[in-house]
């Protein structure tokens, strides 16, 4: 299993929320590219990046952050937040990103991932983001009457490859993931499952695999010392 830090970025700093609050940020780095570098040091094979003003926005908006990060370092690297539109998925590949991160218009326009699948293949990656087991879109501020179990299964029916999954009430909590929603997404044969929320020990790392989850997305954990990715990764060998 991959272990994959995330560097969210609002305002042009690296910020972790609690719950996706954006009235609850705390500022990790004054320059993400640094905080990059630093998670490249000490092993990461890839990052996970989310523009959390783009995803207020609906359209990009630390498009510069980006660009830098992806030019600056070796690993791959998955972009979310703002992605709604063809367009905008197409403009982010271009600019060197291996997977972009769709989630409101997973909801709002599925055919049109249908499409971006058939298009880009294992490029494009969707993010089901849900409370109480519904989902929520728009930067996590509108509930809409989906089970995130509905919506994985229609996506895997439109040709998504791999689903990021996030428990928004365990995000940035230090608490632990969502394990029975999260194993509930993983199927024989249907999208690989990536977790996010709540992971913060080498324990919850190893309860993941043991679920097949392909990969983990850690936050908070790692800014605040709860974690060290290093000891994370051998972990999740």
């Amino acid at each position: 299993m991959h272990v994959i830090p995330a560097i969210d970025i609002k305002e042009g700093r690296c910020v972790r929320l609690y719950q996706g609050n954006f009235s609850q940020s705390t500022v990790y780095g004054e320059d993400p590219l640094e905080i990059a570098r630093r998670w490249l040091a000490a092993g990461a094979t890839r990052l996970h990046l989310v523009d959390l003003d783009g995803a207020l926005a609906g359209h990009p908006v630390n498009t510069d952050t980006i660009i830098a990060i992806v030019r600056a370092l070796p690993i791959p690297v998955q972009l979310g937040g703002g992605l709604r539109t063809e367009a905008a998925a197409h403009a982010a590949i271009s600019l060197g990103v291996e997977r972009v991160i769709l989630g409101t218009a997973a909801v709002e326009d599925p055919e049109m991932l249908g499409r971006l699948a058939a298009r880009f293949g294992e490029a494009i990656v969707v993010g089901i983001d849900a409370k109480d087991g519904l989902v929520k879109t728009a930067g996590w501020t509108e509930q809409v009457p989906i089970l995130a179990t509905d919506l994985a299964t229609h996506m895997a029916s439109v040709g998504v490859k791999r689903i990021i999954y996030t428990d928004i009430s365990r995000d940035g909590t230090l608490t632990e993931p969502n394990f029975a929603a999260t194993g509930a997404l993983v199927r024989p044969g249907g999208p690989a499952i990536i977790a996010s929320g709540g992971v913060c020990t080498v324990e919850h790392l190893a309860q993941l695999a043991s679920l097949g989850v392909e990969a983990a997305i850690v936050g908070k954990a790692l800014y605040t010392g709860m974690l060290d990715l290093s000891d994370a990764m051998f972990a999740a060998q």
